[in-house]
């Protein structure tokens, strides 16, 4: 008695839980534009896309020269006092290290007794360096930035047109699964009258009780693969809002549409030739080799080009007496001291020429990733050829196979009209009814799996093809 206390409770909670539930109705079309806005994979990859895109429209940065600055405060915190000789000395040492290193920042204290004050001992000291690497390559390593974005929007494109299928399969999977519960539904709904019936036939003594329980039996029996079923759909529907993108369990999904195929005549020898060079797979493999031929033509131009490299650096150093107050003399030049340079390099790397440098083993390796490309681009090619006659013989046998099962369908349903007819009258067994509408419901079911056959393959060939054979 609990049990059927506590599972009654269970499915009032579950009623009061779906009446607060939003109900979404979507077509096809509906559902793949939401998908277009919402699927995670397809965010995923126009992030992508977007990365690839930035790439190739800033190639051009490797132009840009590197421009650092930098000061420096330098205070002084020993001083040894010595003879005006031995400072001239120091004075030219300190000269003689500044001609051989430029670049080093060194601060020549003024040569005197002692530091006077304690703003004697600052001295501020500025840097600025500018540099720019030009080398013929660059301008192969920019058209490699492209071509992988347009590779890019190839793979992107193809994304898309999978995620969109992989939708419109499952939409059209679900109206299959809807419309085969509803023939379950029908045909438990049937034996549950029959076993009504049968209740009546029995008090009123017009059937032994073995009639009565094998109705009764026919009826559970049935019942829980009727739920099992509807459960199986719920759950698919859970999958489908998922890949949509939609927020899983908030929203009752009801899907507006039917299993009926548009029917296209078509010949595969006339579709590879139309279509050939529509194939996302072809462009794909293609576009990538394209890439891999760029970055191999960069890697030859790094070794067999030179590269010139500009350069200008100054290191402004305050020379003046009043260190308290340099701002002011920033414009006079005879209180700064500079020891900048401009300097244009012409650089050659021989390294690179040996066969075997780490240059020459990359570009060996990028030409064996093209020659192993090019053998994909046949594979795919031939297969292309392949898929496209599959798809199109798939069609003439589900279309054929549609046409048989319709007629068999009106033959199915007059044969268990005629059946239930004799059953209630008498004249029949229920075995004789049972498989009648077994008959009925499998050639229905049948039916509907061949429409949904033909909707599949006329997809994948259409994606194939990357273009739309129905209006």
């Amino acid at each position: 008695m609990k049990k059927k206390i506590l599972g009654a409770a269970c499915i009032a909670l579950f009623a009061y839980a779906l009446s607060f539930a939003d109900t979404v109705s979507l077509t096809l079309d509906q559902a793949v534009e939401y998908a277009m806005k919402n699927n995670r994979t397809l965010k995923s990859n126009d992030i992508d896309l977007a990365i690839k895109e930035r790439a190739a429209k800033y190639s051009w940065n490797v132009f840009i020269p590197t421009v650092n600055v930098s000061g420096t405060m330098s205070r002084a915190n020993e001083y040894n006092p010595s003879s005006k000789a031995s400072g001239q000395m120091m004075s030219s040492m300190m000269g003689m290290i500044s001609t051989l290193h430029p670049e080093a920042l060194i601060t020549i204290p003024s040569v005197k007794d002692d530091y006077d004050e304690e703003k004697d001992r600052w001295t501020p000291v500025g840097s600025l360096n500018v540099s720019l690497n030009l080398s013929l390559s660059y301008i192969y390593k920019m058209k490699a930035a492209k071509a992988d974005y347009e590779a890019g929007k190839i793979t992107w494109e193809q994304s898309q047109n999978e995620t969109i299928v992989s939708i419109k399969k499952l939409f059209y999977g679900l109206l299959l699964q809807q419309e085969s519960l509803k023939i379950d539904k029908a045909s438990l709904e049937n034996k549950r009258q029959r076993m009504v019936q049968a209740e009546t036939n029995f008090r009123n003594g017009a059937i032994p009780r073995l009639s009565l329980l094998q109705t009764q039996v026919d009826y559970q029996n049935t019942k829980p693969n009727v739920e099992t079923a509807e459960q199986s759909l719920n759950q698919q529907l859970d999958t489908f809002a998922f890949l949509l993108g939609m927020p899983v369990g908030e929203d009752t999904i009801i899907l507006d549409g039917s299993i009926e195929p548009t029917f296209v005549d078509v010949s595969s020898e006339n579709l590879i030739d139309q279509y050939r060079s529509n194939s996302l797979a072809i462009k794909g493999v293609e576009a990538n080799i394209d890439v891999l031929k760029l970055n191999l033509q960069t890697l030859n131009m790094a070794a067999w080009t030179p590269a010139l490299a500009l350069s200008f650096t100054s290191t402004p150093a305050y020379i003046g007496s009043d260190k308290s107050d340099w701002l002011k003399d920033i414009g006079d030049r005879d209180k700064w001291y500079d020891s900048g340079t401009l300097s244009f390099t012409l650089a050659f790397n021989v390294t690179n020429l040996l066969p075997w440098s780490t240059n020459r083993q990359q570009a060996q390796d990028l030409q064996a990733n093209i020659d192993k490309l090019n053998l994909t681009l046949e594979t795919v090619k031939e297969n292309y050829k392949l898929e496209v006659r599959q798809a199109v013989d798939k069609l003439e046998q589900a279309r054929t196979k549609i046409e048989s099962m319709t007629r068999n369908i009106t033959l199915a349903q007059e044969a268990y009209d005629a059946t239930y007819r004799n059953y209630r009258n008498g004249m029949t067994e229920l075995l004789d009814l049972r498989d009648s509408e077994t008959s009925l419901n499998q050639a229905k079911l049948g039916l509907l799996n061949q429409k949904f056959e033909y909707i599949s393959a006329l997809l994948d060939l259409e994606t194939k093809l990357n273009t739309k054979l129905t209006q």
